[in-house]
């Protein structure tokens, strides 16, 4: 079955393992190559994303590092992943070949320049997260204290991501961020959160926020880190993170599930989906509890129904 999976940092990592760590096998990676065809991931995210402890006059560099790295690492390496650089290229890509685009995890690395994001985006990143956990130039984040919203400059990043018909990713914003987007965005959508009325953590959505996201029609993507899936809970299993899924189905949510599992970006794992080559044990586990027009919509369905179009 193909899988869409909306959130994975490997390209972190490979820039932190330059020389050492390679995409085509290397076991250091959640997410290679050949866990990927193993998984049947048909459409892959790749975040750019830094460590926020970068200093201020590097970021940019480092985030053109990781763009280089995309295009020789995964795409340049093999014949068989294609670069995604609008959403009007998923209809170019043939049944044979996997589709691979980037995604910026935080608008950190441009400063206070739209030119630099516009620059970004003509790299081909196509879902833009306004923050981290932290406060930047644009918004605050979940984790900044102050828990302001956007800032003249955030609104004006949301207003050009309209123009080019990019989500806005809402993974990360401070409640009041959250809501600013839901306000301004042409295209929002969560790359990877889960319920807080399954697990009450921070990073997770509230059922307001989730009845928000479905008024606009908006993806949410589960996410498979453990501390976002169960509180409290030293073993976490597919069926904890399952239960999230059911919570949003109820809430109506059905046909605006997805994934975004975070691999590579994750210090530990669901019991049984421990890289994206495991995929298919987990669509084994949710035609327990879905109809299989269900799990399709969750695994691919779901996503190619809300590209901008």
């Amino acid at each position: 079955m193909n899988i869409v999976d909306m959130h994975c940092d490997a390209l972190y990592k490979l820039q932190a393992g330059v020389g050492k760590v390679m995409f085509q096998d290397s076991e250091q990676l959640d997410v290679n190559f050949e866990k990927m065809i193993a998984g049947g991931i048909k459409m892959q995210a790749f975040a750019i994303f830094l460590d926020p402890t970068t200093p201020v006059e590097q970021k940019w560099k480092k985030a053109l590092e990781q763009v280089n790295i995309y295009r020789q690492h995964v795409l340049h390496r093999n014949g068989v992943i294609k670069p995604l650089r609008q959403w009007s290229d998923v209809d170019r890509v043939p049944e044979e070949k996997i589709g691979a685009f980037l995604t910026l995890e935080s608008v950190e690395p441009i400063g206070a320049d739209l030119r630099k994001l516009d620059q970004m985006l003509d790299y081909g990143v196509l879902s833009v997260g306004l923050t981290w956990n932290n406060a930047n130039l644009a918004a605050d984040g979940i984790e900044e204290s102050r828990g302001a919203g956007l800032t003249d400059f955030g609104k004006a990043i949301v207003a050009k991501l309209n123009d080019r018909k990019v989500f806005t990713d809402v993974s990360h914003l401070s409640e009041k961020a959250f809501w600013d987007v839901m306000e301004l965005a042409d295209y929002p959508i969560a790359s990877h959160s889960n319920a807080k009325a399954i697990c009450p953590h921070p990073r997770n959505l509230s059922d307001e926020q989730i009845k928000a996201l479905l008024e606009k029609d908006a993806m949410i993507h589960v996410v498979f880190y453990p501390l976002f899936v169960k509180e409290t809970a030293d073993t976490v299993y597919m069926d904890d993170l399952i239960a999230h899924i059911k919570h949003i189905c109820d809430l109506g949510g059905a046909k605006n599930i997805g994934f975004g599992s975070d691999f590579d970006g994750i210090p530990y794992h669901i019991e049984g989906l421990e890289d994206c080559s495991k995929y298919p044990d987990f669509i084994t586990e949710l035609r327990k509890h879905f109809t299989d027009q269900e799990v399709k919509g969750f695994c691919y369905d779901n996503f190619m129904n809300h590209i901008p179009r």
